[in-house]
């Protein structure tokens, strides 16, 4: 028997079904025929041709067309289970369209004017796949994939900290001391009254991005709280003195940067990430010992200037402020500024300056500097040199193309080209008499058939160099001949941890690839065991790639990709993923740039970048936000470069690499409707336990509410950049995810505790000290960052608890 639908409603309904799954049926068909010829999963084909059979029998009336719209949906959620399991934001694209339509088709306006036989089968069908795919969404709402839950259960491990000593209050350093910690004494601030943060007040710098200024353009400034006062520097360079109860300014320094070819427009980066402070009488109170001998010069400087900052200028100069006042310490090298370019031969306009601050010992200011990546294979020289902390002049240099010559370079001499660089922060052991740098690469990135043998020695890894000398005293590599841009961007974390032996020394040094590696920093032997793994080989024509890599058991790597793993908004953004995917040369970590195009994973960025990790000494615990976001590099031989072709930063677009036979085009592993192509999370908090060297718990961090056009805060979890802090209280703080907001966390659980709504971006690492009025204060910049796209501004903003 037939009836006639026909009279019990309106026809609309099914055939708009009917359009748009013809529609989206043929879209799949094609993309899956495609993703089948690069050998990908065929299921886009076959629920291609099942959904537009679907459509056309809903364009033709037919009641059989919900089951069969019943049965793809079916065999889609069957699918789905067996590729990602009940992971809620995998199944998303995979369900979330389909399991909708079924709900609609489900709805009487949408059977009634289907014709066909009369019985209750094709809707019961329907029924149970909507149902399916509903039941898989819920029961995907229990999970947590890639969460680790866990408690350290303990607030004290009978170890104290090894950082040179300070007042409680204060944050002296950028790492709060020169050991990099980024760990304070604190104890007002806890996991059970956090939640009573408050602001306690903000200023604006007046300092905001111009039309004068590169896209990278960034506020990465951690202040310092010293002298009773907060520092603070801005993106173009200036300092502020502010009151830390009230943020007044007390007084600004302004350097007037200047540049040869009259914009900045040019340049990769412009960021200051802080300012580092000296003060004389500090050494004496600290152990009591003679201060070294002072030149004539240097005592004038002692005398007018006892309390001084050190200021890295994106103009490549290095001024000396009176702390208390603002003013230039006219005595302190050429009236009171060192020319950083002096040696460093020709470059192009912002190809050679410093972004972070220097480090600072009883008589010494050491400093590297950045060199813009992938522009050419003739950049400036990558040295490190060391000035004498009162009167300015060089100590000693160091130079990875020439190591054992570390005495003064001569006047009209230049370094060596094209060096590996210390584009991030040093830490320093006074007591072992060695500063520990993280090193970069020779340019370019990717190509490194001309690398000389010291970079090839000494380039993306760690070097411990004499303090008295500037001699290398040991060095350890963690990615060999590195053609992934694989450098050091974190400061090195020194702390003494126990261990099942005895108490050591060690440094911990967190790297782009996941890997914290954990060394005796007395002489580089490992503490936590390396592991020398074969990688992938096959390097574009000219070049080589190395046998195996060195991978820490101390590692937050994530599991490889695979086409499974791939993601999108949609169940066709993440087709094209899979396409790119399978078009693409990856054969897991370390696979080797290409002509073909390579996915790098983890990528530019990294895991761990200049936001380094935090320490609790005293709890033994490590506290960070690791990253998971892949790019995709691909070599272009010269001839093909294409003329004009422009690079958008140092992570993407077309990257010359003049007078190498390649240029590469990097930029994010992201689907055609601008969503990362990889599945989330993307971003998490965590923390290790250092006794026994196990994620204690890591969580997803972050929502898209400022990554998309409609502001959602959905909790994917989202890449952060900037640092994190923790503190004798128990609570950690972090800013840097692409969402607007400063959060505080319990490090013994992982469990938010409260959060804070920002102006701009935080892409920077909070401090805390102790005011005049006894309280505890959080401090934030935020100032957004410009290739990132977060929210530009200019604000500094403290917090305290509620009264």
């Amino acid at each position: 028997m037939s009836t006639d639908g026909a009279k019990n409603g309106s026809r609309w309904l099914p055939r708009l079904m009917g359009v748009l799954l013809l529609l989206m049926g043929l879209a799949l068909l094609a993309g899956g025929i495609k993703l089948s010829q690069v050998g990908g999963s065929l299921y886009y084909l076959l629920a291609g041709i099942g959904f537009a059979l679907s459509g056309i029998l809903l364009l033709a009336q037919r009641r059989i067309a919900l089951g069969l719209y019943g049965l793809v949906l079916l065999g889609s959620t069957v699918w789905a289970f067996l590729e990602v399991g009940l992971d809620w934001w995998q199944l998303v694209p995979r369900l979330a369209i389909w399991f909708a339509i079924g709900v609609v088709l489900l709805l009487p306006w949408a059977r009634r004017p289907l014709t066909g036989p009369a019985n209750t089968a094709n809707t019961a069908l329907l029924s149970v796949a909507v149902l399916a795919s509903g039941a898989c969404a819920l029961g995907s709402q229990f999970t947590h994939p890639g969460e680790v839950f866990g408690e350290l259960g303990r607030d004290n491990s009978e170890m104290g900290s090894a950082a040179p000593a300070m007042p409680d209050g204060d944050w002296q350093a950028y790492g709060r001391t020169e050991h990099g910690d980024r760990y304070s004494p604190l104890r007002q601030i806890t996991p059970q009254n956090a939640y009573r943060l408050e602001e306690a007040w903000r200023i604006r710098t007046g300092d905001l991005p111009n039309d004068n200024d590169p896209v990278e353009l960034t506020n990465e400034n951690t202040p310092l709280k010293a002298n009773g006062m907060l520092y603070a520097c801005t993106a173009h360079s200036k300092v502020l003195a502010l009151d830390p109860d009230t943020g007044a300014e007390i007084w600004r320094f302004d350097p007037q940067i200047k540049t040869p070819v009259g914009t900045f427009k040019g340049f990769a980066h412009m960021t200051c990430r802080g300012v580092s402070y000296y003060d004389e009488n500090a050494y004496v109170s600290r152990d009591g010992s003679p201060a070294p001998k002072v030149s004539d010069a240097g005592q004038v400087v002692a005398q007018a200037c006892p309390r001084r900052l050190y200021l890295p200028t994106a103009d490549a100069r290095l001024i000396a402020i009176n702390a208390d006042n603002g003013k230039v310490c006219e005595g302190f090298a050429n009236q009171g500024a060192i020319d950083l370019t002096t040696g460093i031969g020709p470059f192009t306009a912002g190809g050679y300056y410093s972004t972070s601050p220097v480090a600072v010992t009883r008589s010494l200011v050491i400093i590297g500097g950045h060199v813009t990546d992938n522009e050419s294979t003739n950049e400036p020289s990558g040295v490190i040199r060391a000035y004498d902390v009162h009167d300015g002049r060089l100590v000693w240099n160091w130079d990875s193309n020439n190591p054992d010559d570390t005495k003064p370079l001569a006047p009209g001499k230049t370094y060596s080209r094209n060096s590996a660089n210390m584009w991030s922060l040093a830490s320093v052991d006074e007591d072992l008499g060695m500063v520990y740098l993280p090193l970069g690469n020779q340019t370019p990135d990717q190509y490194g058939a001309d690398r000389t043998p010291g970079a090839e020695k000494y380039s993306a890894g760690v070097v411990a160099l004499d303090l008295a000398t500037g001699k290398a005293r040991w060095n350890y590599q963690f990615t060999h001949h590195d053609l992934w841009d694989m450098d050091v961007g974190s400061q090195p974390t020194l702390v003494h941890l126990k261990t099942k032996d005895d108490i050591k020394p060690a440094i911990i040094v967190p790297t782009k690839q996941g890997s914290l590696y954990v060394l005796d920093r007395r002489d580089g032997t490992p503490i936590v065991p390396i592991r020398e793994i074969p990688v992938p080989q096959g390097a574009v024509k000219g070049d080589h790639t190395a046998p195996t890599q060195a991978r820490s058991d101390l590692n937050l790597l994530g599991p490889e990709l695979t086409e499974q793993a791939m993601w999108g908004a949609t169940p066709f953004d993440q087709m094209l993923c899979r396409i790119q995917f399978r078009e693409l040369r990856y054969e897991g970590q370390y696979t080797p740039p290409s002509e073909q195009g390579s996915l790098v994973y983890p990528g530019n960025v990294g895991v761990f970048n200049w936001g380094s990790v935090s320490v609790d000494p005293v709890r033994q615990l490590l506290f960070t936000s690791p990253n998971y976001m892949a790019f995709v590099s691909k070599m272009v031989p010269r001839e093909q470069v294409a003329a004009g072709s422009k690079r958008e930063s140092e992570t993407s677009g077309v990257q010359p690499n003049t007078g190498a036979p390649y240029a590469v085009t990097m930029h994010p592993f992201m689907s055609p409707l601008g969503v990362p192509c990889q599945a989330p999370a993307w971003g998490y908090v965590a923390a290790i336990d250092l006794f026994t060297n196990k994620v204690v718990w890591k969580r997803k961090n972050g929502t898209t509410r400022d990554s998309t056009p409609v502001p959602i805060g959905l909790p994917v979890g989202v890449p952060s950049m900037g640092g994190s802090i923790v503190t004798a209280g128990g609570v950690g703080f972090l800013s840097g995810t692409l969402d607007q907001y400063l959060r505080a966390y319990d490090v013994n659980n992982g469990k938010e505790l409260w959060k804070s709504r920002l102006p701009a971006g935080g892409q920077a690492t909070p401090m805390t000290y102790s005011g005049k009025d006894g309280k505890q204060y959080v401090l934030i910049v935020a100032g957004g960052h410009g290739s990132l796209g977060t929210r530009m501004g200019d604000y500094i903003i403290a917090y305290k608890l509620a009264e």
